[in-house]
């Protein structure tokens, strides 16, 4: 090389250095022009009266005001000052606005969100708003808007930085009602779970037998856990006829094309692409506590999210009045007042998924010779138009038709018109078909009042009528109070239908597979303090077979749910706010002793093989993160689950974290020459053994490779660690350096208690789903309470709260979750005043 190429290289390279080091230094104090003002007093148009906002060390925002008014008004600037970014993009996602907030890269996303109609239904929904929901929604839309006014974008997030790169014309507009109520929809979506499984046993039918697809979604097990085993019904019919339709390769392709569009927007959205979503509920009466008062404990689980779907907050009137009777603390989501999961001076509530089938597929006959009408009993009907547009930054608006039929939008051809799906099919097809979505989230529906009526309930009657409103999506909803009670309520609209029973797509050109109503509310599932003392609930089954109405096809097969109620059963009925934590924090993982007892038959002719073999056989069977033997028992898993099934499943679907696929190993192990053991693509015939055998070789080489030869260096920590990955900064190399976090190393695992769940589908350990927060409310002594975020309070980048929970929660701890006045006086590290 020549002096000067040398030169002009070190030049280039001092070049490259003296950049970085000048963003080093600059970015971190740009990031920090967000950071907004917590200790002080603001002058505030808008407010009735002071309102003065405690934090506590780690961002914990407490809130007193003298009218209910000021409180939700004082919410929305406090959820503005610290996740405003978050806001703004959760408001454009869910509306199908992204476009015009990141340009044409999400604008396939835009075109299907327009097609279901989000933003439609909450406009309508907004109309029915009663007057105490409208007033809390309004006063909250003008706290976040007497924040951000006047303000340029870098003041109110780090992230506009790098927005203006992209979008440089881009300023934020004012916060409106309508914004709370459509990131309900996106709520809605994530944890509508039976939409994937309905397509996926369609697709299944075209290379498999009924029966074999059958297997694959295995019953729930007799003796597995049922959260209201002794509900009777009031109703008197069973579920009419299951006949279940044909479908040709045509339609398959129809749903092939949604299925995709459904990937498309769980990635925008987060968590309704991980596997293993779900929540751990309990609730304990008085007389199995030390307190002698009952205690509720409650962690959704959900997918890995930055900044988290939850923020902290209490919210008191000061002093409590007729006039001023909010007192609520526990998590509340941003962009919406009130608490969502928390409690009041008197109740305590939680929440897990229920998981119902509320989604149908409906199969459309298109007019051939008019694309805007549709068979239905023998006619050609008139679809509804609706003409959408959406807005592009940088480009031309777009001009979007959407049809809508009786059983809902039309969503296959969400990206175009219905001829261009004739030529992605790669078929000659006859007629034009087009797939409907029904949906209950697709009607307007009350939701938000129900839940800003919890906040302001004090007894099971006044919950249990709130419930009522709680329409979608469809949760357990558990409850405890002061006076003793426990209970536990199902709410939501569960569609009865007129024939079959949505597992699979159905006809859409007969009335034949309509909807008849929904389960009555005096119907629906419920217990108060059943005799046992306890209710937990894990996303397992609700009720018995003996049920009349149909609620759901599949569940969490109750593995969370039987470890919770074993830990009951031995433990003392004395329990405490400690036991609890301690449960929640659990990492037995519930395959291990059956699966590690199926491999006393194998014959290893290795020192190392049986070495490994020992180190499985005297574990315990906690996923704890310097367990070695723990980290040996997932790969083995990965292994076999990989060995027994990726032969004869389609890639797209492979097993993934669901609590199904374990299942199906317990029905396989104890069926050792079942066709599922065969590796189709060998001239042998394996059975189970041989099966075990080939995984356990593979995944002893496997850990070798990842962590040596020494069993003694092996830890499931390593392998099993969590990223935080900001959901837009995230696509962008280099930028996301700056708002990501992480590895943290994390213990537990998929259908664990400590649900920190990984994908087995992905050839990796790292989580994908999370126990996103963990509450422990005494009803005894609210001060006494604990509670956890996976994050931080904060999502400005560098701020101190970003990620400074992330330790606590790793490790299974708690943060005091402060109630009495002087408690959150005493534990302040900053005190806001905003002034009329």
């Amino acid at each position: 090389m020549s002096r000067n190429l040398r030169r002009i290289g070190l030049g280039s390279l001092v070049l490259i250095a003296l950049i970085a080091l000048v963003a080093a230094i600059y970015l971190p104090r740009a990031a920090k022009s967000s950071f907004p003002l917590l200790d002080g007093t603001l002058q505030t148009p808008g407010l009735l009266a002071e309102v003065q906002i405690y934090r506590d060390d780690l961002g914990v925002a407490h809130i007193f005001g003298s009218t209910e008014h000021d409180l939700f008004f004082a919410q929305g600037f406090v959820h503005a000052q610290d996740r405003f970014w978050q806001m703004d993009f959760q408001r454009h996602a869910s509306s199908g606005r992204l476009s015009e907030l990141l340009g044409s890269a999400t604008l396939d996303t835009d075109v299907f969100l327009r097609a279901m109609g989000w933003q439609r239904i909450a406009e309508e929904e907004l109309t029915n708003l009663d007057a105490q929901a409208l007033s809390a929604i309004e006063a909250y839309a003008a706290g976040v808007n007497a924040y951000i006014s006047g303000k340029s974008n870098l003041e109110l997030s780090f992230e506009y930085l790098f927005l203006s790169l992209l979008n440089p014309n881009y300023q934020p507009e004012p916060w409106r009602p309508l914004h709370t109520l459509t990131w309900a929809k996106a709520m809605a979506w994530d944890l509508g779970s039976n939409m994937d499984t309905e397509i996926q046993r369609a697709l299944l039918l075209q290379t498999m037998s009924a029966e074999q697809v059958d297997e694959l979604f295995p019953p729930y097990p007799s003796d597995a856990p049922i959260i209201v085993p002794d509900f009777a019904s009031a109703a008197a019919n069973a579920q009419l006829s299951q006949s279940e339709p044909t479908l040709d390769s045509n339609w398959t392709r129809a749903l092939q094309i949604a299925a995709e569009r459904f990937v498309n927007l769980d990635a925008l959205l987060g968590s309704g692409s991980a596997p293993g979503i779900g929540s751990n509920s309990w609730a304990v009466s008085g007389d199995l506590t030390a307190s002698g008062a009952p205690i509720l404990a409650n962690d959704p689980h959900l997918g890995v999210s930055l900044p988290s779907i939850w923020y902290q907050n209490s919210l008191h009137c000061l002093p409590v009045s007729i006039d001023c009777s909010l007192e609520a603390s526990g998590v509340s989501f941003v962009g919406a007042p009130g608490v969502v999961i928390g409690h009041n001076a008197n109740i305590a509530w939680g929440f897990t998924n229920l998981g119902p089938d509320v989604m149908d597929l409906y199969i459309i006959k298109v007019n051939p010779d008019n694309e805007l009408q549709y068979e239905l009993n023998g006619a050609w009907i008139d679809m509804q138009l609706v003409t959408e547009t959406i807005q592009v930054a940088g480009k031309e608006d777009i001009s979007l038709p959407v049809r809508i039929t009786k059983f809902g939008p039309i969503i296959s051809d969400s990206y175009g018109p219905l001829t261009d799906f004739a030529e992605t099919s790669g078929m000659e097809l006859p007629e034009n078909f087009a797939v409907a979505l029904r949906w209950t989230a697709l009607e307007p529906n009350n939701t938000f009042s129900a839940i800003l009526k919890f906040n302001f309930a004090y007894s099971w009657e006044e919950f249990q009528n709130a419930t009522r409103d709680f329409v979608v999506p469809s949760q357990n909803l558990i409850y405890a109070d002061t006076a003793g009670n426990i209970g536990y309520q199902m709410p939501g609209n569960v569609p009865i239908r007129a024939n079959g029973d949505g597992r699979y797509p159905v006809p859409g050109w007969t009335d034949e597979y309509d909807w008849l109503g929904y389960i009555p509310f005096e119907e629906l599932p419920f217990s108060l303090n059943p005799t046992s003392g306890y209710i937990v609930t894990a996303n397992n089954a609700v009720v018995t077979d003996a049920y009349p109405h149909h609620i759901a096809d599949t569940w969490a097969y109750g593995y969370r749910a039987q470890r919770i109620l074993d830990l009951l059963a031995t433990q003392p009925n004395q329990y405490s706010i400690a036991d609890f934590q301690t449960m929640q924090a659990d990492n037995l993982n519930p395959l291990a002793e059956e699966l590690i007892a199926a491999l006393d038959n194998l014959e290893l002719n290795s020192p190392d093989g049986q070495q490994a073999l020992d180190l499985l056989q005297t574990w315990d069977g906690q996923q704890n993160l310097d367990s070695a033997p723990a980290a040996l028992f997932n790969v083995f898993l990965r292994n076999l689950i990989a060995q027994t099934l990726h032969d004869e499943l389609p890639e797209d679907y492979w097993p993934d974290g669901r609590s199904r696929w374990f299942a199906i190993l317990e029905i396989l192990l104890a069926d050792p020459q079942s066709a599922w053991w065969d590796n189709i693509n060998t001239p042998s015939l394996e059975n189970r053994d041989d099966i075990l055998l080939t995984a356990f070789t593979a995944s002893l080489k496997e850990m070798q490779d990842l962590q040596g030869n020494d069993p003694a260096e092996w830890r499931w920590g390593a392998l099993h660690t969590i990223t935080f990955e900001h959901q837009v900064m995230n696509n962008f190399p280099l930028i996301n350096r700056l708002f990501n976090r992480g590895p943290f190393e994390t213990q537990g695992g998929t259908n664990v208690v400590n649900a920190t769940t990984w994908s087995a589908d992905s050839g990796s350990y790292e989580v994908r789903a999370i126990p996103s927060k963990r509450s422990l409310m005494d009803l005894g002594n609210w001060d006494n309470s604990l509670q956890i975020n996976s994050m931080g309070q904060s999502g400005h980048a560098y701020h101190p709260n970003y990620v400074d929970m992330t330790p606590l929660w790793v490790h299974g701890e708690n943060h005091a979750m402060y109630w009495e006045f002087e408690s959150i006086q005493a534990a302040a590290a900053a005190l806001l005043i905003l002034e009329p």
